[in-house]
Order: structure tokens, then C-alpha cells, then sequence
């Protein structure tokens, strides 16, 4: 008869919270990817996929804070425990947003509330450049929905450069323009 010994993963109480670490990280890469799946196969509405993605990308982001020595590369990270989650990879490493947000999927083309869609959206345009002429350049004082994915990987203390302000107000300008020359003019 054989005798069976029970095997202790960690040492002491900092190496179990590390192996716990690790295996939330494995669970939020693996539900993430499992997200994604069934957003693409529209199993999922689009606001319920955008509340839970980005609960998954803060829970994601916190953990690789913590994380950030022992797995200082979360692509090796997947790529060691043979995860194969490429959806959920670009989604937390790459994108850093919801698609729904990447592609502007939850703006409704609706003639009923295209008024207030482009109220808002106006709006979004003035905040953001009001800010930057206000010299308003921390990443948590930005209010703005473009550059999201550069944005969404900057720390709120990190601030633009004197260049990327500048860049950013331009392109919010030539997108401002483009969105006012696309508007049907008045009487069409």
C-alpha cells in the first residue's frame, strides 16, 4: 500500500499570495479571452460585454502593477502556461479598452437620439481641447475619448509632452472639423 504525502506549493505566506497572484492572472487572461469569444459570436449584449471587459481590464491592470517582478511579461506569461488566448492578450496588453470602445460599437446610428449623440460628441471635442489650451495636460485631467489606447497605458501622474499635446490638439481640431463637414447641412 502506497502512502500518499500532501505537497505545500509555498514556503511561507508571501509565496501562496504569489502562487494566488499568479492563478487570478491566469483566470482574468482566460475569462477575458472567453469574453471576447462571446462578443464576436454576439452572445453578449454590448453594454453588458463593455461592463464586464473593462472590470476585467481593471482587475487586470492592478494585478500587473503588483505583479510587475515576478511576471514582467504577461505575452511570456501566457506563452509558459500554454494559454493560447490571443483575444484576451491584445484586449488587456495591447488595446488597454473594451472593443465596443476601440470601435465605437455602442454609438446608435438611431434617428430618435442621433441629436444627443452628436451633442455629446461635440461636447467631448470642446473638453478636450478646452483642456489642453487650459494647460491641462495630466492624463487624469484629459477627458477625452481618441489616443485611447496610448492614454489608457500612461499612470494618471504621467503627463503628455509639450509635442504630444500639441499633436493631440491637432488631430482633435482635424477631427473636429471632419465630424462638422460630415454633419448633414441644415434642411437635408
Amino acid at each position: 500500500m502506497m502512502m500518499m504525502m500532501e505537497a505545500k506549493l509555498w514556503n511561507d505566506k508571501r509565496e501562496r499570495e504569489m502562487y494566488d497572484n499568479l492563478a487570478e492572472l491566469f483566470a482574468i487572461i482566460k475569462a477575458t479571452e472567453k469574453l471576447e469569444r462571446a462578443y464576436i459570436r454576439d452572445l453578449i449584449s454590448p453594454s453588458d460585454y463593455e461592463s464586464e471587459c473593462n472590470k476585467l481590464i481593471l482587475h487586470f491592470k492592478t494585478l500587473s502593477a503588483s505583479l510587475k517582478d515576478t511576471v514582467p511579461s504577461t505575452q511570456r506569461f501566457a506563452d509558459t502556461y500554454k494559454m493560447d488566448c490571443p483575444s484576451a492578450l491584445y484586449r488587456l496588453v495591447t488595446s488597454g479598452v473594451p472593443a465596443t470602445v476601440e470601435h465605437r460599437a455602442t454609438v446608435a446610428a438611431s434617428t430618435s437620439n442621433s441629436a444627443s449623440i452628436v451633442a455629446e460628441c461635440v461636447q467631448n471635442f470642446i473638453t478636450a481641447m478646452d483642456s489642453l489650451k487650459l494647460n491641462m495636460v495630466a492624463v487624469d485631467q484629459t477627458k477625452i475619448k481618441d489616443w485611447l489606447s496610448r492614454l489608457s497605458k500612461m499612470g494618471a501622474a504621467d503627463e503628455l509632452t509639450v509635442q504630444q499635446s500639441r499633436q493631440l490638439h491637432f488631430d482633435l481640431e482635424s477631427s473636429y472639423n471632419s465630424f462638422m463637414a460630415a454633419l448633414p447641412k441644415g434642411g437635408n
